[in-house]
């Protein structure tokens, strides 16, 4: 990938699948509220990169982010000019107030890639790409982080992961302007959680061929399921106190575990680059 494609040339990627589900996103819709970029920027503009061949998990984007930020804009992007096609056609019933979402929701759609081609070459705070670069090979990751990262603005983040059908198991990878991996953070639906490893399936393309004994992301993994065993106790009193403590724990053991109750209790948890990048 070029570091920057003449505006004339094709969308840079490749199509997915387009799997897109109501509610698929919820947890990832959460964690970019929380970012402390998305309030500071003076141009909350951010972009749903692969949103798929619906419009919704754009539409969902800009309800959560606009309860902490009313002025966000969500521009979506694919690389399927149908798919672009139809979620305008979404958009008009939106706008016609016959559908659940704000008819002044400010939603837009754009046919593009990895580039991120936007209207007047603005740059977007942020840029959420989920279960995109699943298809893609392990070595196209950096430079799809690279290309991406160019298009953002100065302190914005670029957050790239996967999760399963329905939500409840997610992961992603916090990429900063300069195309570098920051964090990985793990979000699980704590009821009936068997083993927090079952994120493994669905790790990001970066890390999903590393969950194998001697890298880093496979000891955390495992250590995290030993915590979760030992804090089965407190299961009785809740899966969240059950989650805390097994979190606790592990930060205990040595791995650097970022933030603190208020993201555990969500099933969340996030770990520094340095905790689990390939070796």
């Amino acid at each position: 990938m070029s570091p920057r494609p003449p505006p004339a040339q094709r969308p840079i990627g490749q199509a997915t699948r387009g799997t897109t589900g109501t509610n698929r996103l919820r947890r990832n819709d959460r964690y970019l509220a929380g970012l402390p970029a998305l309030r500071r920027t003076g141009d909350p503009l951010v972009v749903d990169l692969g949103f798929g061949a619906s419009a919704v998990t754009a539409l969902e984007l800009w309800t959560r982010l606009a309860r902490v930020r009313p002025d966000v804009e969500v521009i979506g992007v694919e690389i399927d000019p149908e798919r672009v096609a139809r979620a305008r056609e979404q958009l008009v019933a939106v706008r016609d107030g016959t559908t659940s979402f704000a008819p002044e929701a400010r939603v837009a759609f754009e046919v593009g890639g990895f580039e991120v081609p936007l209207p007047d070459g603005r740059r977007p705070i942020l840029v959420r790409a989920m279960n995109v670069l699943r298809q893609y090979e392990e070595e196209q990751v950096t430079d799809a982080w690279a290309l991406t990262s160019t298009r953002l603005q100065a302190a914005g983040t670029l957050v790239e992961g996967t999760c399963d059908e329905i939500g409840r198991v997610c992961s992603w990878i916090d990429v900063d302007e300069a195309g570098k991996p920051m964090r990985l953070t793990i979000s699980l639906r704590l009821a009936d959680l068997e083993l927090p490893s079952i994120v493994a399936e669905r790790l990001p393309k970066a890390l999903i061929h590393r969950n194998v004994p001697g890298e880093r992301v496979h000891a955390v993994l495992s250590a995290l399921d030993t915590a979760w065993a030992r804090a089965a106790p407190l299961g009785v009193f809740s899966p969240q106190q059950r989650w805390i403590a097994a979190v606790e724990a592990l930060r205990a053991s040595g791995v650097p575990v970022l933030g603190g109750r208020s993201r555990w209790r969500l099933g969340e948890l996030s770990l520094p680059w340095a905790a689990v990048a390939p070796g």
